[in-house]
Formats: C-alpha cells, sequence, structure tokens
C-alpha cells in the first residue's frame, strides 16, 4: 500500500510536466503548414481550383550551407549566407487552396498580392496585368495546409542577388 501511494505523488508532482508536454507539440503530431523551396513549373486549372508542378530544392544556410557548397565546388565559400542545392528535378504535384495567399515580387522587391489565375498565367509567360515583375522564374516557397487534399495555403516568390 505505501508502494502505491508514493507512485500516486509522484505522477501527482509530475502532473504539471505532463501537461507541458502535451501542449507542445508531440513527436506524432503533424505541423500546420509544412513549407518548401523551389521553383513552379507548370500550374494548371483543375475541376475545383488549380495544381502546380512544382521542383523543390534545398535552401540552406549556415554549416549545411558551408558543407554542401565544399562538396559541390571544393569552396566553403557561400555568398549572401545561403547555398542552393537542386538535384533531382522531380515535379511534385500540389493543388492550390482557392484562397491561398500568393504573392509575387515586383521590380521594387515588394511582395504583390495576386489570384491563382494571375500565377498560372505568369507561369505561363503572360503578363495579364502589365505587372513590373522582379523576375518570373525566380524560385519560390510554398506552404503547404495538413488536411488532406493538402493544398497550398500560401506561396511566396523568393529573392535571390
Amino acid at each position: 500500500m505505501k508502494s502505491s501511494l508514493m507512485l500516486v505523488a509522484v505522477v501527482a508532482g509530475f502532473a504539471g510536466a505532463a501537461v507541458a508536454l502535451a501542449t507542445a507539440s508531440p513527436p506524432s503530431a503533424k505541423p500546420a503548414r509544412v513549407a518548401f523551396f523551389g521553383h513552379i513549373k507548370e500550374m494548371r486549372r483543375t475541376a475545383k481550383g488549380y495544381e502546380i508542378r512544382f521542383d523543390p530544392a534545398w535552401w540552406l544556410n549556415g554549416h549545411a550551407a558551408e558543407q554542401a557548397a565544399f562538396e559541390d565546388t571544393g569552396s566553403r565559400d557561400v555568398p549572401n549566407d545561403y547555398y542552393i542545392v537542386d538535384e533531382g528535378h522531380r515535379l511534385l504535384s500540389f493543388l492550390v487552396a482557392k484562397g491561398a495567399s500568393i504573392g509575387v515580387l515586383n521590380r521594387d522587391l515588394r511582395l504583390v498580392r495576386i489570384s491563382p489565375s494571375e500565377l498560372s498565367a505568369i507561369v505561363h509567360g503572360r503578363n495579364p496585368n502589365h505587372r513590373q515583375l522582379f523576375s518570373r522564374t525566380a524560385a519560390w516557397w510554398i506552404q503547404i495546409g495538413n488536411k488532406y487534399p493538402n493544398p497550398a495555403v500560401a506561396l511566396s516568390q523568393q529573392y535571390q542577388p
């Protein structure tokens, strides 16, 4: 009987810690969004909206960037404190959420919100609103939601000097 009381006292003493751990993201929980860096290669209209074909790459900083640069070039020099590894070129398919936040860079390097239909036109080499774009081919960050069918909920063009 004494040992059971001792166990209850120990468990009760850690109850606050257990709650704190449970409220933090446990290893099995899905993150609210997952971000990918890469290039939008294609975008097409579907019955329910849009779908992109995305070529992911690794945007690296710090030690990982230096090591990757060294392995690729023999130098640990990482201009602008980042290094991109783009090896596979396998295209991944993502749906684009109807209310997705889409930002394209203009020549003043400001993100301008655009619609999925305008992004599709830009991906296909058109500029229907005659925007002064920084680059039609710049890389993108896309954020993927965690609920099926896991659409892209935010897309932002990345400035690269």
